[in-house]
C-alpha cells in the first residue's frame, strides 16, 4: 500500500498538467461485463503500451482469471519478459532510462482511470494529431505538448488536426461543439476508423478493470447487502409494532 501511495504522488504532477483546466472529455462505452472487450484490451496494452508503463500493482494470473483465459494462454500470449504467471507486472524499462527517453518515467497506469476518470482516458487516446513541431512529431488535443509518442498511430494511420489563424497570426486549434479536436486520418493505418475505436474502447475497458479488479464483486456483494438490510428493516418494524402493542 505504502508503494502504491508513493506511485500516485508521483504521478499527480503529470496528471495535474493532463487536466488541461478540465478539458473536455468522450463519454468512454465500457462494460467491465465484457469478457471479449477485456481480453482484447489487454492484448492491445501489453502489445503497444506495456513496453513504457507497467501495471505493477497487477499480477498476470489473476487478470488472467478475471478476463477469462487461462495461465497458459497468459504465458504464451501476453508474458513477454520471461517472469513466472505469478508475478507482478512489470515491465522491463528502468525508470532511469525512461526519465532519459521521455523527460520524465513513464507513469504505472494501474489506476489512472481512477485518477484520471474512464472518460479522459479514452479522450486522450483519440486525440493525438501530427504535429512536426513536437519530439515524437504528434501533439494532443486534451494534453497539450505531451511528451509521449502515439503508440497507436500504426492502428489508427497518420491523424491530422484542423487550424485556424487568430488575429495575431497564431495558430489556433479548431474544435467541435463539444471542444474537442476535429481529427481526420489518411487511410494508412491497419484499422478503420470504427475498428480504431473499439480497439480504444477495449484498452480503456481493460485499464478500467485493472484499477479496481473487484469492482464487479463489490457491486454484486452491496445489492445483496441491501436487500438484507431492507428484510431485516421490515422484520424489525413488524417487531416493534407487536412489542408496543402488548405495552399499550
Amino acid at each position: 500500500m505504502k508503494k502504491l501511495i508513493i506511485a500516485l504522488v508521483a504521478l499527480l504532477p503529470t496528471l495535474a498538467m493532463a487536466a488541461g483546466g478540465g478539458a473536455p472529455t468522450m463519454k468512454a462505452p465500457i462494460d467491465l461485463t465484457d469478457k471479449e472487450s477485456l481480453q482484447n484490451g489487454a492484448k492491445l496494452f501489453m502489445n503497444y503500451c506495456f513496453g513504457c508503463h507497467d501495471t505493477r500493482y497487477q499480477r498476470y494470473n489473476r487478470v488472467a482469471r478475471d478476463i477469462g483465459i487461462t495461465d497458459e494462454q497468459m504465458i504464451d500470449n501476453l508474458i513477454f519478459t520471461g517472469v513466472k504467471v505469478g508475478n507482478l507486472m512489470y515491465n522491463s524499462v528502468d525508470d532511469e532510462q525512461g526519465a532519459k527517453w521521455f523527460g520524465q518515467t513513464p507513469p504505472d497506469l494501474t489506476m489512472i482511470t481512477r485518477v484520471r476518470g474512464t472518460d479522459f482516458v479514452y479522450t486522450y487516446l483519440k486525440s493525438f494529431y501530427a504535429d512536426p513541431e513536437r519530439p515524437f512529431g504528434v501533439n494532443n488535443s486534451i494534453f497539450k505538448d505531451v511528451g509521449m509518442p502515439h503508440v497507436l498511430q500504426s492502428l489508427q494511420g497518420v491523424p491530422t488536426a484542423e487550424f485556424t489563424t487568430d488575429a495575431d497570426g497564431n495558430r489556433v486549434l479548431v474544435k467541435d461543439e463539444h471542444g474537442l479536436a476535429i481529427i481526420t486520418t489518411d487511410g494508412s493505418g491497419e484499422m478503420s476508423d470504427d475498428e480504431f475505436d473499439i480497439a480504444v474502447r477495449d484498452i480503456t475497458n481493460f485499464l478500467t478493470y485493472a484499477s479496481e479488479p473487484s469492482k464487479l464483486e463489490r457491486q454484486n456483494t452491496g445489492k445483496w447487502v441491501l436487500g438484507f438490510l431492507a428484510i431485516f428493516f421490515i422484520l424489525s418494524y413488524l417487531l416493534k409494532k407487536e412489542y408496543w402493542r402488548d405495552v399499550h
